[in-house]
């Protein structure tokens, strides 16, 4: 955990250590937030900048039983 100082005009400066571990450069957007009594600063990112983002990810799937036949009969409408 690092620790900054505000400056008179609200200013802080992000370490380098997490600069460089986030990637972050000059001039780059954030979004900050107040949570639970804390501030996060979450960089804005690109889109194309995730793309590979979860390459290699399991996309495996197993369903339990046939959860759209389940879904499908129970949105049938009664007919008697």
């Amino acid at each position: 955990m690092e620790t900054v100082t505000i400056s008179p005009k609200f200013q802080i400066v992000i370490p380098q250590r997490i600069r460089e571990s986030m990637g972050l450069r000059s001039g780059e957007k954030a979004r900050m937030l107040s949570f639970r009594n804390r501030i996060e600063v979450i960089p804005v990112r690109d889109i194309r900048s995730l793309r590979g983002y979860l390459k290699g990810i399991d996309t495996t799937f197993v369903r339990g039983g046939d959860a759209v036949s389940f879904v499908i009969q129970s949105q049938r409408p009664i007919l008697e």
